[in-house]
């Protein structure tokens, strides 16, 4: 690591006013969109120092979430790959089964306190999308939920829910008809829709106030991770590992180890390879560019523009990372690595058969770098965030690669 960065105050002083974590971040929107955008983080400011909102959050987090998630301690894992402990952080238990709604549920309590009747978002994994239904059906707002067409197909259990729970799933058609093209459709209904909603989005991405909001919500993850870590074992894990795409998870439990002697690891979808196109690791090959309305590392294809990606993880597909991902990077705080469509794959059946947890592909990413850290070292502690349950990806995982 290099010359240790300072994390005193750190929350209170990143993003800064203008929304940029060092030269990443930002809100490059329009004039009028940006007004609106003021207006969210005025009122996200408001609400977030209210004690009758942290109180109704607090609420909403233990007796409608099931928070705290447990850390469970995968013994038949660790023994088969040497003498390093893994264990995960159980988001997977999370109602409705990943860490979306842990900023889902802040999200639309902020959309119910403006005054807004609507929620709209974009979802690849559909985590995100179930989580915002879940969230609008609590708070009896209406929801709408873009989705690209590769998607619905990978991930029909999730669209399933998605309209029990009475969202509007919209088809998106353009492009590679997957997250990315899903964002975009989500930010233009946005823009002809914002006096009466609110863009929940789905990670720790798009213009400021939205990755700072997101990250914030989500660091209940890191903040629980670290007292019951200590709890179990007495002291600190060696290691924390979680997946990244857009990052909203990894952010949360990073959040709660900054300033800690801990080793962090954010673990980008490799996919089929190094080509441009066949993966989504952005923070590893791409560079500095703007998107989506904030700046950060993306992966640019030719002409200037976002590169095709890929991944098996539908919610992983994204040509760029969070600001705040970019800046931990240049910091050299976080090491971001990468784990291709095999690994996690057999990570994925690996979790099941050893342990009786079927993850979701996004988190098997993660799995499959802690197995290769445990493969690795003689000895300590891995703590994974388990950031979801593979209920969604078991049929297409059966379908494309069969039983292991």
């Amino acid at each position: 690591m290099a010359e240790k960065f300072d994390f005193t105050n750190y929350f209170k002083t990143h993003p800064d006013e203008d929304g940029f974590f060092g030269p990443y971040g930002g809100a490059y929107v329009s004039p009028e969109l940006k007004k609106t955008m003021q207006e969210i983080t005025d009122a996200y400011f408001t609400i977030c120092k209210s004690s009758k909102f942290i109180a109704e959050l607090r609420e909403i987090r233990k007796n409608f979430q099931g928070r705290p998630t447990p850390i469970t301690y995968l013994e038949n894992l660790s023994k088969s790959l040497g003498n390093s402990q893994i264990y995960v952080k159980r988001e997977d238990l999370n109602h409705s089964g990943a860490h979306k709604l842990n900023h889902c549920m802040g999200e639309a309590l902020l959309a119910k306190y403006m005054g807004k009747s609507k929620v709209i978002a974009e979802t690849g994994a559909g985590q995100h999308g179930v989580a915002l239904a879940t969230a609008a059906a609590h708070f009896g707002l209406e929801c709408d939920i873009y989705m690209g067409s590769v998607d619905i197909k990978k991930q029909a259990p999730n669209v399933a829910r998605m309209k029990i729970l009475g969202a509007n799933v919209i088809e998106v058609t353009d492009g590679l008809q997957t997250l990315k093209e899903a964002v975009d459709a989500a930010f233009t209904a946005y823009t002809k829709e914002y006096k009466d909603c609110i863009y929940c989005i789905g990670s720790v991405v798009g213009p400021h106030p939205f990755p700072m909001i997101v990250r914030d919500f989500q660091a209940v993850v890191g903040i629980e991770s670290r007292e019951q870590f200590l709890d179990m074992t007495g002291e600190l894990p060696d290691a924390v590992v979680a997946c990244v795409g857009g990052g909203s998870n990894s952010a949360g439990m990073f959040a709660g180890f900054l300033d800690d002697p801990v080793k962090l690891y954010g673990v980008e979808p490799l996919g089929r390879g190094t080509t441009l196109g066949d993966h989504a690791a952005s923070l590893t090959y791409g560079e500095e560019g703007v998107m989506h309305g904030f700046n950060s590392i993306m992966l640019k294809g030719d002409d200037n523009e976002p590169a095709p990606v890929y991944s098996v993880a539908s919610g992983l597909d994204y040509p760029s990372s969070g600001p705040e991902h970019a800046f931990w990077k240049s910091i050299d705080r976080i090491t971001y690595d990468v784990i291709d469509d095999e690994a996690a794959i057999d990570a994925f059946f690996e979790l099941s058969k050893k342990e009786g947890i079927i993850p979701a592909l996004e988190s098997a990413h993660a799995v499959a770098y802690a197995m290769k850290l445990a493969k690795e070292q003689s000895h300590g502690s891995i703590l994974v965030n388990l950031s979801g349950r593979g209920d969604k990806d078991m049929d297409y995982v059966l379908e494309t690669y069969g039983l292991r």
